[in-house]
């Protein structure tokens, strides 16, 4: 009998008039990342979701840059939803929830997530610039309200100290990470089991 589990692997392709994107995830991965945006601080804050959530995140996006980022950035975050939805499936076994908080010099965040089946995202980042490189700091939002509303987690996201955006912003994308990560873990004394006492997620 084979016991070996079954790769949680999604790949979703997700096309409108704005926005062209690919994403490929595994769960499982060793935090290897391959991102093409065209929004070099937001590939920059992916990769720090992929190497501190130990998640292989393959990433293409054609957007509509010419306009700003608000449609790449806010797709990018729907389609990675659907994509880790896909790849956590009936959740039997998943640890469900997550927390880390991460340092960056000044600056302090936490990320508290649920994989309640349940959209709600909370999130206090009190920015101290508009932008970062060509980022739009106020599209931070936008990007964890499309992943929250596709993937279908309870997300709590508090920025507790900081005086340099791009820290501020970076310590948040690496609690995200880590995170995701307690979350997504496989409990071994929970297999086959749904974490609720409901017996659904």
């Amino acid at each position: 009998m084979n016991t070996t589990p079954a790769p949680r692997v999604a790949e979703v392709t997700r096309n409108t008039k704005e926005t062209r994107i690919r994403v490929r995830v595994n769960l499982d991965g060793t935090g290897e990342a391959k991102l093409a945006t065209g929004i070099g601080f937001f590939d920059h804050m992916l990769d720090q979701v992929a190497r501190h959530g130990l998640v292989d995140l393959d990433i293409e996006c054609e957007g509509d840059l010419h306009i700003d980022g608000h449609h790449t950035v806010e797709d990018v975050g729907i389609t990675l939803g659907m994509a880790v939805a896909q790849a956590v499936g009936d959740k039997k076994g998943l640890v469900r929830y997550g927390h880390s908080y991460v340092p960056l010099d000044e600056a302090l965040s936490r990320v508290v997530v649920d994989f309640s089946g349940r959209p709600g995202l909370h999130l206090h980042i009190p920015f101290t610039a508009g932008a970062i490189g060509g980022f739009d700091t106020q599209l931070t939002y936008e990007f964890f309200q499309g992943f929250v509303n596709h993937a279908l987690v309870s997300l709590h996201i508090d920025n507790l100290k900081g005086i340099n955006a791009h820290h501020q912003c970076e310590t948040v994308f690496k609690a995200f990470g880590r995170a995701l990560r307690m979350a997504m873990a496989i409990d071994p004394r929970s297999a086959g089991v749904i974490p609720s006492t409901k017996g659904s997620l």
